[in-house]
């Protein structure tokens, strides 16, 4: 058979929603196909390692670190089919397009396809900001060579950060714990939550009190002021207090009202006159804030939409490939000519002229490496489409629609505002009043930028003070003293982190997501309510790391190694010298590693101190335990995993010993099952057993004990009622289905069709009642089921559907009852029907093609050569 005509070119992308849409566009006349990301990279475990190198030793870290660095690339089992792919298509085209992401990550992958492939037929770089048919044809038009100066500068970030990982984790597995790791970016993100945990540990409360008024003008109007002066001293607030004492600031000349002063002044002003003395008024524009670049859009993302770092890159990228946005990997605040036309005309349209800013509005920024300088994060194309236009839901669509009003706000008129301050004099004191008007509201009109403090108040919100005029009485309806405690630093959330690591120049922004994500994979973070907590073992590497390897975890040293590889892909450094420089020499990091082994001691590694604590905190196999002697003994007792580092104190240390050290108290025989009642405590804190626990035999039943219940004060009674959980409180009176309450690892919670609400502080899980239950349900902001990512299709054996979810520890497929993970390294969006099927089958233990969904369900255990192998692929530890 004849040879069918060329295709006049193979065009290679990493996904395979991209090489879809592509597709579309270009035509049948070029073929487009997805790499799935990388096609080489460093060896991860020693079996990827050719047989023929296996005995050199250098292959343990994948970089011949003798030999300029050369790095060893492999191309992985599940990458050889790709591979073989592209090569079969690529001799049925005329030239190889190379259309991956433009960026250095893009430019590397691109370097290596074409290293990997070796085309015979020209080779052509094509870039594009957005997935629009215009742009891709604009493109094709206009391609160029790979940039070597980019592809060098991410070979050196990789090679840096292998060498980084691969040298210090193992010896954070000798000396602290195995399966720990330590990465260039990853430390020093690390470092900075567990300083902000010790500067809360160190933090002294202070305690202050003041007045407020509630006053009515002449008309009858009311108005609330705050106390300012006594006898012209200023009255202290919280900024005045020391945070290390909880004392009044040295040298500061300010007012401090203990509890009596202040109800001594309230009862003197309540009868006394009270008359404005001073009105100012000051106006304010406000500006726009540029579009987005990566970090920006986390931030806003993480404060507005509470999505996570990793979520809002992973629904960027869709947006970026299903072609409503921009290219989402930029630092650019820079908006092109047809975006500012598209904006302006869609201002007119929607808002009218009068909103529209006098000139068109552009940004610049201090990015350096203009080579990676893209366009900002914008709604792609020249229509300014709004999310119900391109019939957009869910997450896609809340965070398009804060994209979209983020850049149509960058061509609106400035917002006016105006601030009143009222002084109000009351015999010798002054109280101050405050009030804003939006005079005219501009940008506000689309979008109003979200705050890290929650108890700020949105800037396009009014809070008007009615008419006053100087001179004129008006007259106190109330005053009340109220106390104030200082409160310690705030704990970083997502969106403060990003904003601090972008700040100290620490990392790229487009790697912050995955930083969040692996460090609290690694154990060394955990969220709760937003905010980033460090673990202990994450105070014990940071000690660590500190004390031997200070420049390694400092932020300015880290900056600095970022500058450099920009230097290095802005062609002004050279990559050798730098590699060797950090790694080799008597101040490399090889040598440093080598000379601090035998100087650290794994047992003082372990082993916390905190300031104001009796007991140490070790560090061990299992998780984070006290140490503490009694009578001339040793007592060790498990730290719940949910106890942080700045809120442990004696006291919580002493009844978590006290318990370990009674250890199971028995409180009773319960009636029915004829099993005794054992109250104990364990790594998530105090609990109820029900038995002994029977080797082969049943786990018996458990019950966490609720944290605003000492567990001193459990007695029999109690101890039954808590066994019963859940308890069932009747059906929901909107669909009759049941609503139960009971306690998790998370806290006491309610149920109701497949929905969880936690409780507040003020309710009881063994009193609270259905209507109270449906009252918490009305508050739900989370979603009843998951919804999947991903929908691919249905399993051949038995019809049920196969989708992608997220999960908390990232990524898997569902089949029924079978769930399976999906690498960390791959696009969930990339996955196909068939590939999730293999991963099915591998979780199952099974051939893809046979046994069911029920049988796949049951095999609860893989064999024994299973787990060694997947056991020895942790050998090589991971670097970040």
């Amino acid at each position: 058979m004849a040879n069918s005509k060329k295709k006049l070119g193979l065009v290679i992308v990493e996904s395979p929603a991209k090489a879809k849409k592509i597709a579309g566009f270009l035509g049948s006349d070029y073929d487009v196909r997805a790499s799935m990301g990388h096609v080489r990279d460093l060896p991860e475990k020693a079996a990827d390692i050719p047989e023929e190198l296996k005995s050199e030793a250098w292959t343990r870290l994948g970089v011949n670190v003798s030999k300029g660095f050369e790095p060893l690339y492999i191309i992985s089992p599940e990458k050889k089919k790709t591979v073989k792919e592209l090569k079969d298509l690529l001799k049925n085209a005329e030239e190889l397009i190379v259309a991956t992401d433009e960026d250095r990550e893009g430019e590397s992958i691109g370097w290596h396809l074409v290293d990997t492939l070796k085309p015979t037929v020209p080779v052509k770089r094509m870039t594009f900001s957005e997935i629009t048919k215009k742009a891709i044809l604009d493109a094709l038009k206009s391609t160029r060579q790979i940039d070597m100066n980019l592809v060098e500068a991410q070979e050196t970030r990789r090679i840096l950060d292998r060498l980084y990982g691969y040298t210090l984790s193992p010896l954070l597995w000798t000396k602290i714990r195995r399966g720990l790791s330590a990465g260039r970016v990853q430390s020093v993100a690390v470092r900075i939550l567990v300083q902000r945990e010790l500067e809360r540990l160190a933090f002294r409360s202070g305690t202050y009190w003041d007045l407020k008024a509630d006053l009515l003008n002449q008309g009858g109007q009311s108005f609330s002021a705050q106390l300012s002066t006594v006898g012209g001293t200023r009255v202290a607030t919280g900024k005045d207090f020391d945070e290390s004492t909880g004392q009044i600031q040295a040298g500061a000349n300010v007012l401090l009202l203990s509890e009596q002063a202040a109800r001594d002044l309230q009862s003197r002003l309540r009868s006394g006159d009270w008359q404005i003395s001073s009105i100012e008024h000051r106006q304010q524009t406000r500006k726009p804030p540029a579009p987005f670049t990566t970090s920006t859009l986390q931030q806003e993302s993480n404060r507005k939409l509470n999505m996570s770092a990793r979520e809002t890159m992973q629904t960027a990228q869709r947006l970026y490939e299903d072609g409503y946005i921009t290219y989402m990997r930029t630092d650019s605040v820079t908006l092109s000519q047809e975006a500012v036309d598209a904006s302006r005309n869609r201002i007119e349209n929607n808002y009218g002229a009068q909103f529209l800013s006098p000139s068109p509005r552009q940004y610049t920024n201090k990015t350096k490496n203009a080579q990676e300088a893209h366009e900002a994060i914008r709604p792609a194309g020249d229509e300014m489409k709004t999310a119900d236009q391109h019939g957009l839901s869910g997450r896609e669509a809340r965070l398009y629609d804060m994209i979209w009003k983020r850049t149509i706000a960058t061509q609106m008129a400035e917002a006016q505002l105006r601030f009143d301050t009222v002084t109000i004099l009351a015999g010798d004191a002054e109280f101050k009043a405050t009030g804003r008007k939006v005079e005219f509201p501009g940008y506000f009109r689309a979008y109003v930028e979200g705050s890290d403090d929650p108890e700020a108040a949105l800037e396009d919100q009014d809070s008007v003070l009615p008419d006053l005029k100087e001179g004129e009485k008006v007259r106190c309806k109330e005053i009340e003293a109220l106390g104030h405690e200082t409160k310690p630093p705030a704990r970083y959330t997502e969106a403060t982190l990003v904003r601090k690591l972008e700040a100290e120049g620490i990392g790229r922004p487009s790697t912050y997501a995955s930083i969040i994500s692996t460090v609290q994979d690694r154990g060394y973070v955990r969220k709760a309510n937003n905010q980033l907590i460090p673990t202990f073992t994450a105070l014990a590497v940071t000690r660590l790391l500190e004390t031997y390897f200070p420049n390694l975890v400092d932020g300015q040293f880290t900056a600095q190694m970022e500058q450099s590889l920009d230097d290095i892909s802005n062609g002004e450094t050279q990559r050798l010298p730098y590699l060797e420089k950090f790694y080799s020499g008597e101040a490399g990091l090889n040598q440093q590693v080598e000379l601090q082994k035998e100087s650290i001691d794994p047992r003082e590694a372990c082993t916390i101190k905190l300031d104001g604590l009796t007991a140490s905190v070790r560090v061990g196999r299992y998780g984070p335990y006290l140490e503490s002697q009694r009578d001339g003994e040793t007592v060790n007792a498990s730290l719940p995993d949910d106890v942080s580092p700045a809120d442990l104190n004696d006291a919580m240390a002493e009844k978590l010993i006290d318990l370990k050290k009674q250890g199971p108290l028995s409180l009773g025989m319960h009636p029915e099952e004829g099993k005794p009642i054992f109250l104990m405590s364990g790594p998530f804190g105090p609990y109820l057993q029900l038995g002994e626990v029977v080797e082969d035999g049943p786990k018996p039943k458990r019950v966490s004990i609720p944290k605003t219940t000492d567990p001193s004060d459990v007695d029999f009674d109690m101890a039954m009622k808590l066994l019963e959980l859940p308890r069932r409180l009747g059906h929901h009176p909107d669909d009759a289905k049941v609503v139960n309450a009971g306690i998790g690892r998370f806290g006491p919670y309610v149920q109701h069709a497949g929905r969880y609400k936690s409780l507040t502080k003020d309710d009881d899980v063994l009193t609270i009642g259905l209507d109270r239950a449906v009252e918490l349900f009305k508050d739900f902001k989370g979603r009843a089921a998951a919804t999947p990512l991903k929908e691919l299709g249905v399993h051949p054996e038995d019809e049920k559907p196969v989708a992608i979810f997220e999960g908390r520890y990232g990524a898997y497929v569902k089949w029924g009852k079978v769930n399976a993970t999906i690498p960390k390294d791959t696009d969930p969006q990339t996955v196909t029907l068939a590939q999730a099927m293999e991963l099915l089958a591998e979780r199952a233990g099974k051939s893809p093609k046979k046994g069911g969904a029920k049988k796949a369900a049951a095999k609860k255990a893989a064999p024994k050569k299973a787990a060694k192998k997947k056991a020895a692929k942790k050998k090589a530890p991971p670097e970040e």
